[in-house]
């Protein structure tokens, strides 16, 4: 089993809105004059804590005040840095453990020869090369990372989302690709374009 973990700030559920009536609402409520469009992973949010730059520890987000710390784990993620450089005193980042379709396929490929059980999606693949005891399994399973929101970032502020992605950028994580808008209709046609 894995040790608890209760988070320094809660991972709250994302909101969704499932048409563009529903987007128009929000829109409208939020009036805004910037909006970030972004792909949403599907994949296992984990929390990244860092300490003076050195990442410290890792863990899932669980109910989102408390999770599991698989730090080990995450440590076999290249794409996570260990150290950063001008980072604050203390940081803690929200990102999404995803398996990419052909590293899924390639192991599936593998594992019907070897005549294994198949493994569902990538989603649930990730989540559970994740949560292996054996930091070797999940080392093995390629695991990707995309970093999209900072949870605290000790002596420095932001007044927009865009600024924590080009932050997090600079800091030398790997961020969802996005891309910032205003009007109603760029937004819907972005939004068109990714699906």
């Amino acid at each position: 089993k894995f040790s608890s973990v209760t988070h320094p700030w809660p991972l709250e559920s994302l909101q969704d809105v499932f048409s563009f009536d529903e987007l128009a609402e929000f829109y409208t409520r939020a009036q805004a004059d910037e909006y970030v469009v972004e792909y949403k992973i599907d994949g296992l949010s984990v929390s990244l804590e860092y300490q003076n730059g050195i990442f410290v520890r890792g863990a899932t987000r669980g109910d989102g005040v408390t999770g599991e710390d698989v730090t080990d784990n995450l440590r076999t993620i290249e794409e996570i840095p260990k150290v950063l450089k001008d980072a604050p005193p203390e940081l803690v980042v929200r990102g999404e453990v995803y398996m990419r379709r052909s590293v899924f396929d390639a192991i599936n490929a593998q594992r019907e020869l070897d005549g294994q059980p198949l493994l569902a999606n990538p989603r649930n693949a990730a989540a559970g090369s994740l949560r292996q005891l054996d930091p070797k399994i999940a080392a093995r399973r390629g695991l990707d990372i995309y970093i999209f929101n900072i949870q605290l970032a000790e002596g420095v502020s932001f007044t927009r989302h865009s600024e924590t992605l080009e932050y997090l950028k600079s800091l030398k994580f790997k961020v969802i690709p996005y891309k910032k808008l205003s009007s109603i209709g760029d937004i819907h046609a972005e939004i068109l374009s990714i699906n």
